[in-house]
């Protein structure tokens, strides 16, 4: 998907619940939002998380699941059209470096374990060499 503004994506979800409401007869549930749109999970939460702050969409948990409501779809125009929304970029690069740091992190611990394991051998072994030199 292309990298698109916060002001497109709040219009195509506002159309998605439009359409499901339309053709179903019920709000559709998140995971109908993505599929529908071709987002991630992931991306599709943190949209609508940032479309509820807004105030254009309200997310109810009822009987039958979680559904997307429109709420205020005026509103919509009151987010900048120009402004691309690179959080969701940068949140996937902060959590990517994360990750990298801790992977670095336990491999230095694993070597370290090694090496306390390797002078341990080499201790165990010089101790069981000097006690069969005093028995012989």
């Amino acid at each position: 998907m292309t990298e698109r503004d916060l002001y497109s994506i709040a219009h195509l979800i506002a159309s998605t619940i439009r359409i499901f409401e339309y053709q179903k007869g019920h709000p559709p549930s998140i995971g109908q939002v993505c599929e529908t749109l071709s987002f991630s999970s992931e991306q599709g939460h943190i949209y609508l998380n940032k479309l509820t702050e807004i105030g254009i969409v309200e997310v109810v948990e009822g009987n039958f699941g979680t559904r997307i409501f429109l709420r205020d779809h005026l509103k919509i125009e009151e987010i900048p059209k120009d402004g691309k929304e690179s959080g969701l970029g940068d949140a996937i690069k902060e959590f990517q470096d994360s990750r990298k740091k801790m992977s670095e992190k336990i491999a230095s611990i694993q070597a370290d374990q090694a090496k306390k394991k390797k002078d341990l051998f080499t201790e165990l072994e010089n101790k069981l060499k000097k006690g069969l030199e005093k028995k012989t």
